[in-house]
């Protein structure tokens, strides 16, 4: 696995993304283990510290628990919770600007889903 990390968002922020997305798309399932601050460190070349950071943001909004001597875990209800949070800010924070900008290139329901189901040539 290779991640490009983008220099604009810290690095922890990047991977706790990353851990979000792998838990939203099943990679992570609830109760499967993360792996090692040490194995990631290693793994991509950054601080054990930026690992630890994001995990600790795992565990402070309770998408994963810390079993001593046994690592962190995704807990039960992680996947919804994320779900939920997640339609709630595309909603608030990315929803407004993408529909506007719908609105002025003058595309609706109909034609996005056309081109969902595949590309046409002809937008009209």
């Amino acid at each position: 696995m290779s991640i490009t990390w983008n220099d604009s968002v810290p690095i922890y922020r990047q991977l706790r993304e990353r851990v979000v997305a792998m838990i939203l798309d099943g990679a992570l399932n609830e109760g499967d283990p993360l792996p090692s601050v040490r194995q990631v460190a290693g793994d991509f070349q950054i601080n054990p510290l930026t690992v630890s950071k994001a995990y600790q943001e795992l565990v402070d909004e309770q998408l994963v628990e810390k079993r001593r001597g046994l690592g962190m875990f995704v807990i039960d209800g992680a996947r919804e919770a994320l779900l939920k949070s997640e339609r709630e800010r595309f909603l608030r924070e990315e929803w407004p600007a993408l529909y506007a900008r719908l609105q002025r290139m003058g595309l609706d329901l109909k034609t996005l889903m056309r081109e969902a189901d595949g590309p046409t040539k002809d937008l009209s």
